[in-house]
């Protein structure tokens, strides 16, 4: 048996820089607060609490006073740095720049568009940590949607400015976008009263995983794909797999395989999310070896 680690895999550098911050932090001993999980892989948000890392709520920062508390990549709406202001809490902002260029955008044209009674709409999951940090740019105002049957909140006679959360496919924001348009042009392929404008977003550390993924997962003759069961990159990610190796299994750690899965002579690649630690894909790895002949390619 071989097996491969996917080089391409592992975090983005928005999730490794918030957490080599959270470790720098804790370096000495100390605890620290962090604003819901860090990362969405229960593997690795257990090893940063087992060093101190202290998982709170925004209900719970209300409560907290004069403590440092780690905002994580994915950025936080305004409400969170009045609260940290009046409680005296010092933050430790780990967002990734990205989602904070993208929030600047989201709040200049929320601003712009006051004024012509038009929409932000953000393509994306509701409740999403990014999702919360960008509508809180337009005081929660923004219309978020995640298909087709969304758009029936929109009001297609006033301005709209589509934006993406960072993370979400490249093809399911530009089919929004192309479903948007044929409800605002009419027959001479003119605009309907007024404009649309839209802005793709998307990382592109993240979405070019997608062919980088397809081509892995032809590669091999099993995939198991390790990530957090929360992670929306995770799900979108292990869908690539699926689509291009039925073999494909999505698990969180070694725990969850099942050796049935996997033949002697089956070549095997471990791949995953944004927001899976290579620590954890070599624990497949070693988990592989320690029950095949299997020899790891470099």
């Amino acid at each position: 048996m071989k097996i491969e680690i996917d080089k391409n895999s592992g975090y983005c550098f928005g999730v490794e820089f918030a957490i080599q911050m959270a470790e720098d932090e804790m370096g000495g001993g100390q605890s620290l607060y962090c604003l819901g999980d860090i990362v969405h892989n229960r593997m690795e948000v257990e090893r940063l609490h087992n060093q101190g890392l202290k998982i709170i709520d925004r209900q719970a920062l209300k409560d907290l006073y004069n403590c440092k508390v780690l905002i994580r990549a994915h950025g936080e709406p305004p409400e969170t740095y009045r609260i940290a202001l009046e409680n005296n809490i010092e933050l430790v902002d780990a967002s990734c720049p990205v989602v904070l260029k993208l929030q600047n955008r989201v709040k200049g044209s929320y601003d712009a568009l006051m004024e012509k009674n038009g929409q932000i709409v953000i393509y994306g999951k509701p409740g999403h940590a990014e999702v919360v940090g960008l509508t809180g740019q337009t005081s929660d105002q923004a219309i978020v949607i995640t298909s087709e049957s969304d758009l029936d909140q929109l009001d297609f006679s006033r301005p709209i400015v589509l934006f993406s959360q960072t993370t979400k496919n490249t093809d399911g924001f530009y089919k929004i976008k192309s479903l948007i348009e044929e409800r605002i042009i009419d027959e001479k392929g003119e605009l309907i009263d007024g404009d649309f404008k839209a802005n793709d977003s998307i990382c592109r550390q993240v979405s070019n995983r997608e062919p980088q993924m397809e081509k892995f997962s032809t590669r091999h003759d099993v995939i198991l794909f390790v990530a957090g069961k929360k992670s929306s990159n995770g799900l979108a990610l292990f869908g690539v797999c699926k689509q291009f190796n039925p073999r494909s299994h999505f698990i969180e750690n070694e725990d969850e395989i099942d050796l049935e899965w996997i033949q002697p002579d089956d070549s095997v690649g471990i791949c995953g999310a944004t927001s899976t630690p290579r620590w954890l894909m070599e624990k497949i790895s070693d988990f592989l070896r320690e029950n095949y002949q299997a020899v790891e390619i470099p």
